[in-house]
């Protein structure tokens, strides 16, 4: 099996002054706004790290929530977040990590099953099979 999904990007104009937009197949973005100032200077509009931080952060909850399963557990309430690292390095800019941070409340699981899965999950999903960065990983799980 093989699923196929596309993402796009326009540009006009040079590095600094051009302006971008970037659209999804499924629409939840259409030609919304990217630039330098977005992604370096901290001006509206999204950036390429911000998408990959909420691609990495979704990919992870749900492998989480199969990997729950699998346990025969079901999460109550999962939020995940993950802080995407841009860096200038030897030869330019780099994405060098990804921490991701999660609270989840999962009934019947103990801490130690918790950490396990957890695990399995942040090496497992298939965005970060897909980075060649450091990923971390912070996880709670709530009473």
């Amino acid at each position: 099996m093989k699923i196929k999904r596309r993402g796009s990007a326009t540009w006009k104009g040079g590095l600094k002054d051009g302006v971008g937009s970037i659209s999804t197949e499924s629409g939840a973005l259409q030609a919304y706004p990217y630039g330098f100032a977005s992604r370096f200077e901290g001006k509206r509009g999204s950036n390429p790290e911000e998408l990959i931080g909420a691609a990495h952060a979704s990919c992870f909850t749900m492998a989480l929530s199969l990997i729950l399963g699998e346990a025969k557990l079901v999460a109550e309430q999962m939020e995940t977040s993950a802080e995407v690292a841009l860096e200038q390095v030897e030869g330019g800019f780099a994405i060098t990590a990804s921490h991701l941070t999660l609270k989840a409340k999962i009934p019947g699981a103990d801490q130690a099953t918790f950490d396990k899965l957890v695990g399995m999950a942040k090496v497992g999903c298939p965005v970060s099979k897909l980075l060649k960065a450091e990923i971390t990983l912070d996880a709670t799980l709530l009473p």
